[in-house]
């Protein structure tokens, strides 16, 4: 069970990643805010990048989503969306994995820094964020303006 490979996600994989994205709204009870769908991920393919976790069976047991942004303090970042690994694979170091190809790829694309959210509630993965040496402050808070 310790053979996981982490790749570059590919449309054939979308369906398998919405099914965890639900899983992940799930875990954070706010399932009714997921509306995406593999159609809509096709159709915006230019955009909705990802690095997946496959195990040795090929089915995908995490996903790190993530898209290219540029914050005026600072420049270009990579924006990590969504990281999410299935119940039954964690504790096999594949959040680590992860997020560690997102740091190497913002390192290998010029970013100045990866920036990302974490639910205040979730102290697992704010322990995880911390350890893996990310700055985590109390003071910036998410705004949302829903256009549909």
């Amino acid at each position: 069970m310790n053979n996981i490979t982490i790749r570059k996600g590919t449309e054939a994989d979308y369906p398998a990643i919405l099914n965890l994205i639900n899983e992940f709204a799930l875990f954070q009870k706010t399932p009714e805010r997921v509306t995406n769908t593999v159609e809509q991920m096709k159709s915006d393919n230019n955009l909705f990048q990802c690095f997946v976790a496959v195990d040795e069976n090929n089915k995908i047991v995490g996903y790190a989503a993530w898209f290219f942004a540029y914050f005026s303090w600072t420049g270009k970042a990579l924006y990590l969306d969504d990281l999410y690994v299935v119940e039954r694979a964690r504790g096999r170091a594949i959040g680590t994995r992860l997020l560690q190809t997102v740091i190497d790829h913002a390192g290998a694309t010029n970013c100045i820094k990866v920036r990302w959210q974490v639910s205040n509630w979730n102290k697992a993965a704010i322990a995880f964020y911390r350890k893996m040496g990310a700055l985590i402050d109390d003071v910036e808070m998410n705004c949302h303006f829903e256009l549909h």
